[in-house]
């Protein structure tokens, strides 16, 4: 009878340690909020959040989630903590988010936005209570994470990424009770060394596009074997290898784009480049176009070969940095030596 007892004391005790409700209220005169958390002692739990009337004590929203990860401040669960992007995201956050004056409530559900970070409901103040937005739930659905309120440009910020080397920022205004997009911002390094730059804006009609390429030849990894600028044009010609592994080529203006690169798609797949030593030159073949890049005592240019009329580009010899010659220096996968 004894062992019956403490068995089931210690029974009691596990499920009033393991279940927990917290309360909270440091954010608002008007409610207040309550946690439950089903086992404390897991990093993701069931439970729900809730929101509360102070002076009716009735609930008024409640969401319940399959995966609740709650941080607390000397044993409280606080609200408004939104560290961004990557930082702590309180449970329950009330804030201004269509810019009405009014605040209104988002509210965990679990952890569902990209690379599994927070993820909310949104309800929005009316005259008749809160009510569930879909479209600005959205944004911290499809995204990282909470987004930004400004609410002095009135504008809502989000950021979403894939792996280390893409990134997208996008702003919305408030038209109509709904968020809209108003600029997408897209930095694409996925294709190393080259970063792809693009920006959309909303110029009344539609979303404009303009997009950017450059190359960061300075990153480790990379080194120049020649450059040099076009006399009549000012676009700069340069070959480089990656990784002491593969040639490349790429053709940058003087607003430092890179209007084209050869090999056109991955760096380890490269069709092959051919140095003739006797001449020194580099040839290469893009489709029906022939490239050759020749570089003597005198003269230092390229030739393009199109449809059987060749052009002659000739460089400034002042503005020549490197050797054709370093080419052999490392041996490529993708380059034949004549």
């Amino acid at each position: 009878m004894k062992y019956l007892t403490t068995t089931l004391l210690l029974f009691i005790f596990s499920i009033t340690f393991a279940q927990t409700t917290f309360k909270v209220d440091n954010f608002s005169k008007a409610y207040y909020g309550k946690i439950f958390i089903e086992h404390t002692s897991q990093v993701f739990s069931k439970g729900w959040v809730s929101i509360y009337d102070k002076k009716t004590n009735k609930q008024i929203i409640k969401v319940e989630s399959e995966g609740l990860a709650l941080n607390l401040h000397n044993e409280k669960a606080l609200a408004n903590i939104k560290e961004l992007p990557y930082g702590e995201q309180s449970l329950i956050m009330y804030e201004d988010y269509n810019f009405d004056g009014i605040k209104d409530f988002a509210i965990y559900d679990r952890q569902n936005s990209h690379y599994h970070w927070p993820s909310f409901q949104i309800y929005l103040a009316t005259k008749t209570g809160f009510k569930l937005s879909p479209d600005f739930t959205t944004l911290t659905q499809d995204y990282c994470g909470m987004f930004y309120a400004d609410s002095k440009e009135k504008k809502l910020s989000t950021m979403a990424k894939s792996g280390c080397c893409l990134h997208q920022y996008s702003e919305f205004i408030v038209e109509n009770n709904k968020p809209k997009v108003i600029k997408i911002i897209e930095d694409d390094q996925m294709n190393f060394p080259y970063n792809k730059h693009s920006e959309q804006n909303w110029d009344g009609k539609k979303m404009v596009v303009k997009t950017k390429r450059t190359i960061a030849l300075d990153e480790n990894g990379i080194k120049k074997i020649l450059s040099f600028n076009v006399a009549k044009n000012q676009k700069q010609v340069v070959l480089f290898n990656i990784n002491d592994r593969t040639l490349n080529y790429a053709l940058i203006n003087k607003n430092d784009e890179v209007e084209f690169s050869y090999p056109i798609n991955t760096v380890y797949q490269n069709p092959d480049f051919n140095f003739d030593r006797k001449n020194n030159t580099v040839t290469f073949k893009n489709k029906d176009v022939i490239y050759t890049i020749y570089d003597s005592n005198n003269t230092i240019g390229i030739t393009i070969t199109i449809n059987g009329k060749t052009y002659n580009w000739t460089g400034n010899k002042t503005t020549k940095k490197g050797e054709l010659t370093d080419i052999t220096t490392t041996p490529l996968d993708n380059v034949v030596v004549n």
